[in-house]
């Protein structure tokens, strides 16, 4: 079954979410080869096991009929144009190459790098408004000097932070990323301080607004999606954040004690040594902004797993197995009569 001439001409490569409406349909793909492996059946014939990827999800597909010379010619992370049959496979939606097609390798300028890299859905502008409110609350000097001077006072910084995912992979992995996980993860904290009120307001807010900023320097876009730098592989942005911070605190001659306080809030965010934090959090603010910080990068995947899966089926109760998160997730959000 092919598509009508038409409406392949006004929809020729749709996006992996949308292949649902081409069950059974040959199309031509943009996408970026997540995966292969070359392999062999019980017939002594070889195909290629693929998945590709967009900005929109993951899709499995088989080359039964060039899979020497596909594996040869491609690479993992090539971004490749190629044709296929979209069918359903063991329950899910896979791709089948066809017999004429060889995969063909795009360079940079050959398509459109919003394919592979997702934006937040909220407004920028309206994030940064949302982080210009909460530092305008900050009553201690020395901590709102230092937020004026990230966000205020350096365009460089500011440019970077706006643009920035919060990962590469596994939560907040789009173009103002950064930005919308630091607003949230505040806005939390604030709440929680409307509770317990002995905990330092101001210091738990700081912490929060910056103890991903290191990530400014782990990320780049590039022409097939995000990629992690040289400096995020050897250096992390703990590390990075620490530094950066830790530089301005001492070009306002921040008190050594708060100085100290946050910049334990910034090493200590990720919980655990096994998670990568140099040390584990020792201060209230500490573990709020852990416990915290971790609910958020969670929350924001699940919800991309239940919107990515129910996109391509919407009928569909479980997703598929998490392996960051290790378990399965009901996709269900309606309750039933």
């Amino acid at each position: 079954m092919k598509l009508p001439k038409e409406l392949v001409e006004k929809f020729r490569e749709p996006y992996i979410s949308e292949l649902g409406d081409y069950i059974n349909s040959e199309l031509e793909l943009i996408v970026k080869v997540k995966s292969k492996r070359l392999m062999e059946n019980k017939a002594g014939q070889k195909y290629l096991l693929l998945t590709f990827e967009d900005k929109t999800g993951t899709l499995r597909a088989i080359d039964w009929f060039n899979a020497e010379s596909n594996n040869s010619n491609v690479d993992i992370g090539n971004v490749v144009r190629t044709n296929g049959k979209v069918v359903v496979y063991d329950g899910r939606l896979q791709f089948n190459l066809l017999q004429n097609s060889q995969m063909i390798v795009l360079k940079e300028g050959e398509y459109s790098l919003e394919r592979f890299v997702k934006e937040t859905k909220q407004s920028i502008d309206s994030i940064m408004d949302g982080i210009n409110t909460l530092i305008e609350s900050v009553k201690n000097k020395y901590l709102k000097e230092l937020l004026n001077l990230f966000f205020k006072g350096d365009e460089k910084f500011l440019e970077k932070f706006k643009n920035a995912p919060a990962g590469a992979k596994v939560h907040h992995n789009y173009v103002g990323g950064l930005a919308e996980h630091s607003l949230t993860v505040a806005k939390l904290c604030e709440n929680v301080c409307s509770v317990y009120r002995n905990l330092d307001r101001d210091l738990l807010i700081t912490g929060a607004l910056l103890h991903d900023i290191g990530k400014i320097n782990d990320y780049e876009i590039t022409s097939s999606g995000i990629e992690v730098t040289t400096q995020g592989e050897l250096i992390g942005h703990i590390v990075s954040g620490y530094e950066m911070i830790s530089f301005k605190l001492k070009k306002i001659n921040a008190p050594l004690e708060l100085s100290n306080k946050l910049l334990h809030l910034i090493v200590s965010h990720h919980g655990e040594l096994e998670w990568g934090s140099p040390v584990v959090p020792k201060t209230p603010e500490a573990l709020v902004l852990h416990m915290i910080e971790n609910m958020d990068s969670k929350l924001n995947r699940i919800f991309s797993i239940k919107e990515r899966e129910l996109d391509l089926n919407p009928e569909k109760n479980w997703s598929e197995y998490d392996p960051n998160l290790g378990r399965r997730f009901y996709l269900k959000h309606e309750l039933e009569d």
